[in-house]
């Protein structure tokens, strides 16, 4: 594809530097031109508004509602995959459940996302989607967790494949244990440490469907988030903070 490294060829490094002790061993096709994009849009923030609560999250969540009832209908009733965002407090800090994809995958192998899956046709709704997915990745159980809001859906460059992202509430650090057929690592994180500027990047990459798309990336001590965990999470942090567009992100 033009403007983007050949078969062999390695891809061009992050447009900005990782920070020292940080990021991961995935290997991203950056295409050739890919340029800096802007600051974290929560870098202004003082400290401790980067240090959200999960009541804080709620009150947000609650405030925002749901998605648009006819694009929910359209997930339900179509080719729809759900993801779950378990938030939890433990020790002062809120933190989220991440983790990472077993490098055996077939796709997206040792990539960092939120637990998740295709809807399977058992599934009630895509609720139950998200909650049976984190149940066979991690073992969490479903009566464990409360769901506190959705996030607006990623729309597939197909147009034809949405994502939609749950955030759910436990009531404290759960017992979880990988799946290792799909899950090489389970990763608490901090939101506090998310919403650390310094390790948060955006780059502007073009793709035959969209000019001067935004990706960001979360540097993690030993992983790199990116991708559409990259979006969904640049959207949650956005709106616990008040800095973001309130848009539903762009067609992946």
């Amino acid at each position: 594809m033009a403007g983007w490294p050949g078969p062999g060829e390695p891809s061009p490094p992050p447009t900005i530097p990782v920070p020292p002790g940080r990021g991961g061993a995935q290997i991203i096709p950056r295409p050739l031109k890919a340029r800096p994009g802007g600051p974290a849009p929560w870098a202004d923030l003082p400290v401790e508004q980067r240090r959200p609560t999960l009541a804080d999250v709620r009150v947000v969540l609650a405030a925002a509602g749901p998605p648009a009832a006819e694009r929910m209908a359209a997930a339900e009733n179509g080719l729809a995959a759900a993801v779950l965002a378990p938030l939890y407090e433990h020790g002062g800090e809120l933190f989220v459940l991440l983790t990472r994809r077993s490098w055996e995958m077939r796709s997206h192998s040792g990539e960092v996302s939120f637990p998740g899956g295709r809807r399977d046709r058992n599934d009630i709704d895509l609720w139950a989607t998200a909650c049976r997915e984190a149940h066979e990745e991690i073992n969490l159980m479903p009566s464990s967790v409360e769901q506190i809001g959705v996030l607006n859906h990623l729309e597939m460059v197909t147009g034809q494949s949405l994502i939609v992202p749950y955030v759910g509430a436990l009531a404290g650090p759960p017992t979880t244990v990988a799946n290792p057929q799909e899950v090489e690592a389970i990763l608490p994180v901090a939101v506090s440490e998310l919403l650390d500027p310094a390790i948060f990047r955006e780059e502007r990459w073009t793709f035959p469907w969209a000019a001067d798309h935004p990706i960001y990336f979360f540097e993690l001590v030993g992983d790199t988030v990116w991708g559409a965990t990259g979006d969904m999470l640049h959207q949650f942090l956005g709106l616990i903070t008040g800095t973001g567009t309130g848009g539903p992100p762009a067609p992946r």
